[in-house]
């Protein structure tokens, strides 16, 4: 995985779609979904840290683009 439209695919396979609108929460909810996966033992360690660490960069760069506003 290297973007959030692989995750957004990836957790489309376990039957998860997320859309609320606000594209943190978004974030922050396919994260929790991720780390739910994980726990149940359905992916991988290296699946997980991958996506996780991509979700979080981009949840960083979302908060500073509010900030800046």
């Amino acid at each position: 995985m290297k973007s959030i439209y692989e995750i957004q695919q990836f957790l489309k396979q376990f039957g998860t779609i997320i859309y609320v609108g606000d594209r943190v929460g978004d974030l922050e909810l396919m994260e929790s979904e991720l780390k739910e996966l994980y726990q149940a033992q359905l992916i991988e360690t290296r699946e997980f840290q991958t996506a996780l660490l991509i979700l979080r960069h981009e949840i960083q760069i979302q908060k500073e683009k509010s900030k800046q506003r």
